[in-house]
């Protein structure tokens, strides 16, 4: 079984790409980042196709926890000590203005429910209060948390979405405009001028390649501070024996889970406990993180449902917690790396790259290559 609990009965695929089309820019990846580049470059007037390997949303974009959250990878108190305040203040900002954006665009996809960082241990509530200070500090909105989940800190502006709906709904937009969009169209490789497909050729100035996980591998250069690993997680049918209004983050966010409109449980995690292993191209779910999984959903969530769904996403992680965005060869720019936040991060970064790709500014850009700066000084 490798099937998420999201679903979309009604998107219709799309065609495959044969023969040669033209365009000023081919955006490979039609995951949320990639759709956003799409957006960008329709609103800068910019011809684009966009291609995928599989299907819309097949990747992490639509098999991801659903979590809508503000910041980067790393918690507020440590962002402001490895970029400094001014930068991650400014980042974490932009964050909470793209969760603003896309709950107006979509309300009913995306859902403001605020989240819950709750504590394992003693020392993790120590860290849990330094969270919450930098943030009160900085003037964002968190609260101390005690209640029958844990205790730990209540962000209130956070959410959750329907990740592959939400992509869907950005490429059924794009589709309606007349954007050239194509399924099942992998990328065999990218020459100067064009970029050749199984059945077809894009050519183009400019190429955005935003894939998130996998990174790597397209972009081999990019290793070894661009890293893949498999993000497990499971779901159940409905469970009205517990109940969780929020989305809940645990043990510095390698637990997480939310209670679904049906009642239904999505949690995922144990990643670290897998080791070596778990640093892996696969998207295969194994039985050790499964079976952690399955003990943590019986014991500590003290869910009885049964488990209807199990899978697994790639997703990329950097060695400083920042995405990756930036000209990686001549007119061929990444983006991804995300660190488990491509449903924020991702759409942000994907914009400035479209902006960058077409020699326009991106304050998100900037504000990256600050915090990389002090990042390397600190």
């Amino acid at each position: 079984m490798n099937l998420p609990i999201w679903e979309d009965r009604d998107w219709r695929p799309l065609p495959r790409l044969e023969g040669p089309v033209r365009a000023d820019v081919c955006v490979i990846g039609l995951g949320g980042s990639g759709l956003a580049a799409l957006e960008e470059l329709g609103a800068l007037g910019v011809s684009a196709v966009g291609v995928e390997a599989g299907e819309v949303g097949a990747g992490a974009a639509g098999r991801n926890g659903g979590f809508v959250l503000a910041g980067l990878a790393r918690f507020f108190n440590e962002a402001v000590a490895s970029f400094g305040e001014t930068t991650a203040r400014a980042l974490y900002r932009s964050t909470a203005r793209e969760i603003q954006r896309q709950t107006e665009e979509m309300p009913e996809i995306v859902r403001l429910t605020g989240s819950l960082r709750l504590a394992a241990d003693a020392a993790e509530r120590a860290e849990c209060q330094k969270h919450l200070a930098a943030l009160r500090y900085c003037g964002f909105a968190a609260e101390p948390y005690a209640g029958p989940e844990g205790e730990g800190i209540l962000l209130p502006t956070d959410g959750v979405m329907q990740p592959l709906r939400r992509v869907r709904a950005i490429a059924r937009k794009l589709r309606q405009r007349d954007a050239l969009l194509y399924e099942g169209s992998p990328v065999r490789k990218i020459v100067p001028g064009s970029v050749v497909t199984d059945k077809g050729t894009i050519f183009c100035e400019t190429v955005i390649v935003a894939i998130d996980g996998r990174l790597e591998g397209f972009f081999p250069e990019l290793s070894p501070r661009v890293r893949t690993a498999r993000l497990q997680m499971l779901a159940t049918g409905p469970a009205p024996e517990v109940s969780f209004t929020r989305p809940i983050y645990w043990r510095h966010g390698f637990e997480y889970w939310q209670q679904l409109p049906d009642q239904g449980i999505a949690l995922g995690g144990f990643r670290d406990r897998g080791g070596e292993g778990e640093w892996t191209h696969s998207t295969e779910p194994t039985e050790l993180i499964q079976g952690l999984l399955d003990d943590f959903l019986r014991e500590h969530l003290k869910v009885r449902a049964p488990v209807t769904h199990r899978w697994a996403a790639s997703v990329a992680y950097t060695t400083d917690g920042l995405p990756v965005l930036e000209q990686v060869r001549d007119r061929v720019w990444a983006v991804g790396g995300y660190c488990g936040t491509g449903n924020i991060v991702g759409a942000l970064s994907a914009r400035a790259a479209a902006r960058l790709a077409c020699g326009q500014t991106a304050e998100w850009a900037d504000l990256l290559a600050a915090a990389r700066t002090a990042a390397a000084k600190s």
